[in-house]
């Protein structure tokens, strides 16, 4: 199983950034997924998360400018980013709670990170 994050990059004040992440690998179901991140001299906060009916939560600081979703058939999981700030810097991760068929053929459940995605916001 692994979580792949793409979308990163560097914004000025104001722009607007999408990010992306894909689940793949012997995957049954994706409960959970979310997103998070982590700023300079900073711990890994919760951004957004969304639930697998489509039930979303937001961290104070996203409420109204970021926008989480999913496609639970691309088993993809999507942050869009506007009216970014030069405090939304930070590495993204994304994140999954997911049941998956393990290396002895069992079904298991792991929550599982994607690699991180820097987003850079210029003022």
């Amino acid at each position: 199983v692994q979580l792949q994050a793409s979308g990163g990059g560097l914004v000025q004040a104001g722009g607007s950034l999408r990010l992306s992440c894909a689940a793949s690998g012997s995957i049954f179901i994706i409960n959970d997924m979310g997103w998070y991140r982590q700023g300079p001299g900073k711990q890994r906060e919760l951004v957004a998360v969304i639930t697998s009916n489509g039930i979303t939560k937001y961290a104070d600081s996203a409420k109204g400018r970021f926008t989480i979703s999913r496609d639970n058939v691309k088993k993809m999981v999507y942050l869009q980013m506007s009216s970014l700030k030069p405090e939304d810097t930070a590495v993204y991760y994304c994140n999954a709670d997911l049941y998956y068929r393990g290396d002895d053929g069992k079904t298991r459940r792991n929550d599982y990170w994607g690699q991180g995605t820097l987003v850079t916001v210029s003022s």
